[in-house]
């Protein structure tokens, strides 16, 4: 199918579109470095342009009506996420812009309606906005379904909750994209079965495993650990974040903030993308115990490759750390408490630790862009954009899955 991209960011929607065999025949984005990156990485030679949908007028969308079959766009989000202020429809700016999308919907008539939000857009005002969404795309003559969909249940290592939308255009409505599950998706457990080794040891790839199983040897389930205390706002008031393990680390001080570790997974990416994760930098030869240790990796097939220790250290999070090993027994010692200025002293180094903050490419790997893209639009813009970008992205594995199945 042809489709329009409105709010099109850096061509997350483009890109599982046309992974899909659809094409693209215009694109609007109001933000210039999102632009940037969008025409760097995509031939948008030929297609129509625009910044601003609120300034498009109704002649200018009617002009593409019998061109476009497809309407896609993840509008604005901030007006209905449980962590913003929640105003919905009452947000001139931002929650509005959904009747940008019925506007042009309205003029085009294409046959189907492709859209993206976060979560809280089911629940905000008691279920009344997305009641008004769903009865607004019924008196433009479009049968709605959605479902929530995760990222990490699609080849990415990130915690990515999002409700997507389909519009059918009554009369000419094709066979229903939803409900997508396991049996019928592209999410596939990948299991590495080593002879003679119990299932519970074998390195997993798959949705709960999101990660390699992050031994520190090929040593049977048996050797050592790293393992931090990262202070949430829980009972004990704190959470164990261990090696492979994200931590955000964004109001480091707060004593509010829940779930800041993602177990082998990155969580929520948001546009400044303040999270860090746990690596294990390879010692030469042995440790005291007789512990060989192994180079840190977080692969879902090529998507979040490994993770090298280095990179820049700051906004490193005010944290107590707790290192734990094996002693000559076998059994689990806690090392010293290490503070957080502790980072280059000897009794951390010896343990081959380090929290590092996601580079600006493993971000945009955690959305399922490949490395070309990043790097066409690396050339083009700064690491704070390239952040952000890839915050307001979507994730393009669940959008090819959710586009191959349009007819």
């Amino acid at each position: 199918m042809k489709f329009l991209d409105l709010f099109a960011g850096i061509g997350g929607f483009r890109l599982g579109l046309e992974q899909a065999g659809h094409e693209c025949v215009g694109f609007c984005e109001i933000d210039k470095f999102a632009r940037q990156s969008y025409k760097a990485i995509h031939n948008t030679e030929g297609e129509r342009e625009y910044h601003d949908i609120t300034t498009v007028s109704n002649e200018e969308w009617r002009a593409l009506r019998g061109t476009v079959e497809l309407i896609c766009g993840g509008f604005p989000c901030q007006a209905f996420s449980i962590a913003g202020k929640r105003k919905g429809f009452l947000d001139e700016t931002r929650g509005t812009l959904f009747f940008d999308i019925a506007r042009a919907a309205e003029q085009i008539k294409p046959r189907t309606l492709f859209l993206e939000n976060v979560r809280g857009l089911l629940s905000h005002d008691k279920g009344r906005t997305f009641r008004t969404i769903i009865s607004t795309l019924n008196e433009l003559g479009y049968d709605a379904e959605w479902q929530i969909l995760n990222s990490k249940n699609f080849g990415v290592p990130q915690n990515r909750e999002r409700v997507f939308i389909i519009g059918h255009l009554r009369g000419e409505r094709g066979r229903e994209v939803f409900p997508i599950t396991r049996e019928n998706s592209g999410a596939i457990d990948v299991v590495n079965k080593e002879s003679g080794m119990p299932r519970e040891t074998n390195r997993v790839y798959s949705p709960e495993g999101l990660s390699p199983t992050l031994n520190t040897m090929q040593g049977g389930g048996r050797e050592p650990k790293i393992a931090i205390k990262i202070k949430e706002a829980t009972k004990q008031g704190y959470a164990i974040a261990e090696q492979g393990d994200s931590i955000n680390f964004s109001l480091p001080n707060s004593k509010t903030r829940r779930g800041r570790v993602g177990k082998q997974v990155a969580q929520t990416l948001d546009t400044s993308c303040n999270q860090a994760v746990i690596v294990q930098n390879p010692l030469k030869g042995k440790t005291k115990n007789g512990w060989h240790f192994e180079q840190n990796v977080f692969d879902v097939e090529g998507l979040a490759r490994t993770l090298k220790a280095g990179g820049g250290s700051g906004n490193i999070p005010k944290i107590v750390q707790k290192p734990r090993g094996f002693n000559k027994g076998g059994e689990h010692e806690v090392a010293p408490t290490l503070s957080s200025n502790s980072w280059h002293e000897n009794n951390l180094l010896k343990s081959g630790m380090r929290i590092r903050k996601l580079t600006p490419r493993e971000c945009w790997r955690l959305q399922g862009f490949p490395d070309w893209a990043f790097e066409k639009a690396q050339e083009v813009n700064s690491n704070s954009q390239l952040y952000k970008q890839a915050g307001n992205s979507v994730t393009v594995p669940v959008i090819y899955e959710i586009a191959r199945r349009f007819e």
